[in-house]
């Protein structure tokens, strides 16, 4: 018999297909924020961003880790693969007092960060 049986390695490819379905929207950073939400097109990365999450009462957590402003730039730095160079993105809950986001900006621009951006989520089109 000189053929091959691709019967299994289809069955095997579907089961991993629903694998990574079911697994894909588990895999966001693990800190409950409402974010904003506005018309801006969605970014393409190459890389994995550094997240930085700022929560309605003004805690700051670098991924899913909690920090301080006093710690932030260390936390950050201790992640950053690339340095400053590395993109860093605030995820601000609607919520939370726009000078605790802009104090945890503040801090990492102050440290040399320059690619600091914000996260929202796209609008609803009604």
């Amino acid at each position: 018999m000189s053929e091959i049986n691709v019967t299994p390695l289809v069955d095997v490819m579907l089961v991993l297909l629903i694998v990574f379905m079911v697994a894909a929207p588990l895999m966001t950073v693990g800190v409950p924020i409402d974010l904003p939400q506005t018309q801006a097109r969605q970014m393409n990365t190459e890389q994995q961003p550094i997240t930085v999450s700022v929560t309605p009462d003004g805690a700051v957590f670098v991924g899913e880790d909690p920090s301080s402003l006093e710690t932030l730039v260390e936390q950050v730095t201790a992640v950053a693969a690339n340095g400053t160079e590395d993109r860093i993105y605030v995820r601000g809950d609607m919520t939370a007092d726009y000078g605790s986001v802009m104090r945890v900006m503040g801090v990492l621009s102050a440290a040399g960060f320059a690619r600091i951006g914000l996260i929202t989520e796209q609008e609803q089109a009604r």
